[in-house]
């Protein structure tokens, strides 16, 4: 007997996962839950980014950093050992487990070996240097910032190998936090650190929300309620606002905004998520002109700097993308996974070079050109856009999370012992569920989000058949969905739009059990209300011009070159569109099966033609792209055939148009 249901979210009230780490009380129910690292294995082009990850700027940037030489603090010795060792750790060690490289584990558990023993009688773990930071003011405090990011690859090593010493570890490190007088636990220290004298002691009080779920994390394992506690503290001493906005700065955003979200689940004040999603979308509606999730911030935001020229950091997207993550555990809404795909499926992947052997620091949505230059309209002087494998300091390290954090959230578990694909990739998952302790493995066929259509197919267990659920989530942008399993359609009838739902199967699965999945993938228009430009979408993804690209080396080595690219062919056009019919203005293209590596230009699975002419006054200023004009404009260039390609394949990029018109409401592109 099958079960159908659709449900805003996996059910929490049935009680706790019983064999994944979720919440105990008093902390509110997980409707997700995250398996193990190591339980998902991605295939496909995802599989291939972790290969290129590996071989690339992340698996050997014990090579290339100065952060990482054998004297940095986090080996011992009176150096600093900051952020940078721990941002590329976390993402490292996971890339090591995903992708099962030995020399990539060797590295990986040499370090965690190393930061385990660390630890002093106290408590404290890491470099000297933070344990006792004294200000020329006189102020003295740990830096525990550096804490909060290396804790989640400790977590990670424990979810992938069960090492005893971890809890333990833990434990005496939040006592040691627990014990501080209350002048040093991240203790409010004024004006960006300069009476202080050391800016970098500023960042953990306006970051301290990263312990929130390392507390929590620890706090199920051992049941002690004093994590509980010095959570409420943490959560007490997280700088406030300093004015209208959140956070001026562009990570301390993606990171600050779901703290009280990611609280949400120890006070139960529903205020407290609310604030999450009303600081997420003040700022994206006053700063995100432009399409997937970015907004402009080229390190801070800047009055009147909305344009999406304005570029958005690498460090950005990737913390960006581990809110969602944790904040979806806490409610279970689909728009998470909606907002991590719009990021990480768009911007992410033109952040860094095809073979993964460089990035920029900043990524826009109007870049039409990638040069060396250190005079951009972006706050931050010096090479911002370039690629490089040895600048960007913060990025080139934080990157690391970004492509096996992605894959190892493809699925999630339930509260209710089931099994949910959350974000749609091929792949394959292991995980217990049902009621018996038994573990399935599925594997998950698909050329998402090029193609909206996906195959499950259950695969072996000792304990088959069985039953339990899975979920299916329903993506935000789609309108058709429809499921079939084993050949028979699902009757979902009356359920007109099930868009950022979940539709949930509970049956006695078997061994060969298909199921047929497919979102119908519409060409659809955003128009932003700024100057009236607009975004052409087609599924998860958003198009952009296709710009001829001429990389051309401006340093570095052989091994390790440095490039800029610049264009090769006309980026300024305006868009033709019927508004009364958007989708009559293109035509698409035969989706092709992605390469190993689709995030290219030439490698595109999938192309649109739209109609365009040229606005030739539209130029750079500074070598940025100019602001945008108010739409439609007046053009007398003949009208030609362009092609546009996603957004994530394209490091060129226009993909906020102006629109082309004639008669007394167009305008003069001055």
């Amino acid at each position: 007997m099958m079960q159908i249901s659709v449900l805003s979210e996996p059910p929490s009230e049935s009680g706790s996962n019983r064999y994944y780490n979720t919440n105990r009380a008093p902390l509110l129910a997980s409707p997700l839950v995250k398996l193990p690292l190591g339980s998902v294995h991605p295939n496909g082009w995802l599989k291939h980014q972790l290969e290129l990850m590996a071989e690339g700027m992340t698996g050997r940037l014990t090579e290339l950093s100065i952060f990482l030489e054998s004297d940095n603090g986090w080996f011992g010795g009176e150096n600093m050992g900051w952020e940078e060792q721990p941002y590329w750790l976390r993402g490292f060690y996971d890339l090591a487990v995903l992708t099962g490289d030995a020399r990539l584990l060797e590295e990986a558990h040499r370090w965690i070996d190393v930061v385990l023993n660390s630890q002093d009688a106290d408590g404290y773990f890491g470099a000297r240097y933070h344990k006792r930071v004294e200000g020329i003011n006189g102020q003295v405090c740990p830096d525990l910032w550096p804490h909060m990011i290396m804790l989640d690859a400790v977590i990670s090593h424990y979810e992938a190998t069960a090492d005893a010493r971890v809890i333990p570890f833990m434990a005496r490190f939040f006592a040691f936090c627990r014990d501080l007088p209350a002048e040093q636990f991240l203790p409010e220290i004024t004006n960006g650190g300069q009476e202080f004298g050391d800016w970098r002691v500023w960042w953990q009080r306006r970051r301290a929300g990263d312990f929130l779920p390392q507390l929590y994390w620890l706090y199920n394992q051992t049941g002690d309620a004093w994590l509980l506690d010095l959570a409420a503290r943490v959560f007490q001493r997280i700088d406030p606002a300093p004015d209208e906005w959140l956070d001026h700065h562009i990570v301390n955003f993606t990171q600050r905004f779901r703290y009280p979200g990611n609280f949400y689940a120890q006070s139960k004040s529903q205020w407290h998520f609310d604030q999450t999603e009303y600081w997420y979308r003040q700022h994206l509606e006053t700063w995100g002109q432009q399409p997937r999730g970015i907004f402009g911030a080229d390190e801070n935001i800047r009055t009147g700097c909305v344009d999406p020229r304005q570029g958005f950091e690498t460090c950005g997207m990737v913390e960006f993308a581990k809110s969602f993550y944790i904040l979806a555990r806490v409610t279970g809404d689909t728009i998470w996974a909606d907002r991590a795909e719009d990021v990480m499926l768009n911007h992410f992947p033109a952040s860094g070079t095809p073979d993964l052997k460089g990035l920029h620091y900043l990524t826009a949505s109007n870049q039409p050109q990638l040069d060396a230059s250190e005079k951009h309209e972006y706050q931050n002087k010096g090479r911002m856009i370039s690629y490089s494998p040895h600048d960007y300091r913060c990025c080139q390290h934080n990157v690391a999370m970004g492509w096996p954090y992605y894959a190892e959230n493809l699925w999630q578990a339930s509260a209710d012992n089931g099994l949910v694909a959350w974000l749609y990739a091929a792949s394959s998952v292991t995980a217990r569920v049902g009621s018996d302790n038994a573990a399935i493995t599925v594997e998950e066929k698909t050329d998402y989000p090029f193609s909206g259509k996906v195959t499950l197919v259950v695969g072996q267990s000792v304990r088959l058949p069985y039953s339990f659920p899975l979920y299916l989530r329903v993506p935000g942008w789609c309108r058709e969905f429809t499921v079939a399993v084993n050949g028979e359609d699902l009757n979902l009838e009356g359920l007109e739009d099930l868009s950022g739902l979940y539709v949930r199967i509970e049956r006695e699965w078997k061994v060969g059990d298909v199921v047929d999945i497919d979102m119908g993938m519409q060409i659809t228009l955003t128009e932003w209300p700024r100057t009236g430009s607009v975004s052409v979408n087609r599924g998860p993804l958003t198009y952009s011009l296709r710009i001829g690209e001429q990389w051309r080396r401006c340093g570095g080595s052989e091994v390790w070159p440095e490039w800029e690219v610049l264009p090769t062919t006309a980026w300024n056009y305006g868009l033709i569109v019927d508004r009364d019919n958007p989708a009559a203005s293109f035509e698409l293209g035969a989706v092709i099966a992605p390469a190993d590596q689709p995030w290219t230009l030439d490698a595109a699975p999938i192309r649109i033609t739209a109609r365009g002419k040229r606005i030739p006054q539209w130029g750079l200023q500074n070598e940025t792209v100019e602001e945008l004009q108010p739409s439609p404009v007046r053009s007398v260039e003949p009208e030609e055939a362009l092609t546009l390609i996603p957004l994530g394949c394209a490091r060129l990029r226009i993909a906020c148009f102006p629109t082309i018109g004639a008669g007394p409401l167009a305008w003069e592109w001055k």
